[in-house]
């Protein structure tokens, strides 16, 4: 029986993933790279560290990541304020989980910061959830079920008690390979990648009744 659910966050309560991805090449463009938004659609999901490491090997940088992904930070910050809005449906999802009892956890693989500037830009206090896991808090990210069995953990069950909200297809490999029941969000692939999720929809305004009645 369904006890909590775990939210991913970039494509699942904002849509941050063209401004991630802008502020990426614009740091990228810094080091003397012209990158194109097609090289990192295939680390959606993944991390920063994968994200932007994964492009850096295809066009041969030679990057710290740290130091890349701070100042792809700083540039993120500055272009989202006052641009981000919660995706359509998660104020009230959330509020229906609230209503029904089930213990909440945000599941993101992104770093701390970046976290922090999408739920403050939405509305969306920390405290919304029983428990938040980051990018820093596993080893190994997405599309490994690490982030989805701690989190499962953190806020007191075990993975089959729980279902995963989530929009990439490395994010829905995770979640069914930690053992959760998966709904996915088509607001950043086609749902023809999407086919693992045991639940499909074009956004959490339209999740089907029995995603949270199982």
């Amino acid at each position: 029986m369904i006890n909590g659910v775990l939210f991913d966050m970039d494509g699942v309560l904002v849509d941050s993933e063209a401004f991630i991805c802008q502020a990426a090449i614009m740091m990228f463009s810094e080091l003397g790279f012209m990158v194109q938004p097609d090289d990192f659609k295939p680390f959606i999901g993944t991390g920063e560290n994968r994200y932007i490491g994964g492009v850096a090997e295809k066009y041969g940088a030679k990057i710290n990541i740290d130091v890349a992904k701070a100042r792809t930070y700083e540039i993120y910050r500055s272009i989202v304020r006052k641009k981000l809005s919660a995706l359509p449906g998660s104020h009230e999802f959330i509020a229906k989980c609230r209503n029904k009892g089930l213990k909440m956890a945000l599941a993101t693989s992104a770093d701390k910061v970046k976290m922090e500037i999408n739920l403050m830009e939405i509305g969306l206090p920390p405290e919304t959830f029983n428990s938040i896991i980051t990018g820093l808090d596993v080893e190994k990210k997405k599309p490994f079920p690490d982030i989805y069995i701690k989190a499962a953990g953190s806020i007191g069950l075990k993975p089959h008690e729980c279902l995963v909200v989530e929009d990439a297809v490395n994010g829905i490999k995770a979640g069914k390979s930690a053992g959760c029941k998966c709904l996915a969000i088509t607001s950043s692939f086609d749902s023809s990648f999407l086919s693992e999720a045991d639940w499909i929809c074009d956004s959490l305004l339209n999740a089907p009744d029995e995603v949270l009645n199982w």
